[in-house]
C-alpha cells in the first residue's frame, strides 16, 4: 500500500511500533526537525492521553503526532487543539459519512454518539523570549476498537455500526483538514476557529466539571 498523501509542506515519518508518537516526535524536534513533521505509528506500546492516562493504542486505529513551530506565545499555541479538533471531525465526516453525533468536548475530545471516538495531545517546550520552541499536536482517533475500560465512555468507528477508513486514508484526510484550518488561523486569527468549535461542541449551558491536576471545579459551561 502507497503511503498517505500528506499536504506538500508535511513530512512522513513511519514506524510500525513506537512506545508514544508524541515522544518520538518530541525527540525528533529537539533535534531540529522541521514543522510538518508528522510521526505515524501503527500501534503504540506506551500511549498516553491527557494527565498522563494511558491510552490503549492496539492496531487499526490512527495514531499520529505534527511538529508545529509556531513561533507564539503559550495561550495562542493552545488554540491549535482547537484546530485539531475541528480537522478529526471533518475527517471522520468525510470517510465515515453514517458516522452520526460527531461532536467537541472541551478541552481535547471528538465525540461519537456521545461517546469519545478521539483524543488529543498538546505538548511543548518553551524557546527564547518566552514564546513556543515547538509544538507536537497528537491524535488518537479510534477507527477499528476502543478501550472497554476508559474514564469517559469510549466508542469506534466500528463500534458505531459504520465500515472503517484504513488509517493510512484517515491520516490523509486529518492532515489535509488540519492544514487547512491551520493557515486561515494563521491568517484570520482566533475567531473563526472558536466559532466552528463552538457550533460542534456539547454541552453548553449546561453544568461542567472541570478536572485540574491539583483540583475539580464545578459550573456552566457559558463561552
Amino acid at each position: 500500500m502507497p503511503p498517505p498523501l500528506l499536504p506538500a509542506t508535511y513530512r512522513l515519518v513511519s514506524r510500525e511500533t513506537v512506545g508514544s508518537t508524541n515522544d518520538e516526535a518530541k525527540r525528533l524536534a529537539r533535534q531540529g526537525a522541521a514543522e510538518g513533521t508528522v510521526v505515524w505509528a501503527l500501534e503504540q506500546t506506551a500511549g498516553r492521553g491527557r494527565r498522563g492516562r494511558f491510552w490503549s493504542s492496539p492496531r487499526g486505529n490512527l495514531y499520529a503526532s505534527l511538529i508545529l513551530r509556531p513561533a507564539c506565545l503559550p495561550d495562542r499555541a493552545a488554540q491549535l487543539g482547537f484546530v485539531a479538533a475541528l480537522a478529526v471531525g471533518e475527517a471522520l465526516s468525510e470517510l465515515v459519512p453514517g458516522l452520526g453525533g460527531l461532536a467537541c468536548k472541551w478541552p481535547n475530545d471528538v465525540l461519537a454518539g456521545g461517546r469519545k471516538i478521539a483524543g488529543i495531545l498538546l505538548e511543548s517546550e518553551m524557546g527564547d523570549n518566552d514564546s513556543v520552541a515547538f509544538l507536537v499536536v497528537g491524535v488518537g482517533v479510534n477507527l477499528v476498537s476502543a478501550p472497554p475500560d476508559a474514564e469517559f465512555r469510549a466508542t469506534s468507528v466500528v463500534g458505531e455500526g459504520c465500515p472503517p477508513p484504513t488509517p493510512e486514508a484517515a491520516l490523509e484526510a486529518f492532515a489535509r483538514h488540519f492544514d487547512a484550518w491551520v493557515w486561515r488561523w494563521r491568517a484570520e486569527g482566533f475567531g473563526p476557529v472558536r466559532d466552528a468549535w463552538r457550533a460542534r461542541a456539547v454541552a453548553f449551558g449546561e453544568q461542567v466539571r472541570v478536572r485540574l491536576d491539583s483540583a475539580t471545579l464545578h459550573g456552566k459551561f457559558i463561552t
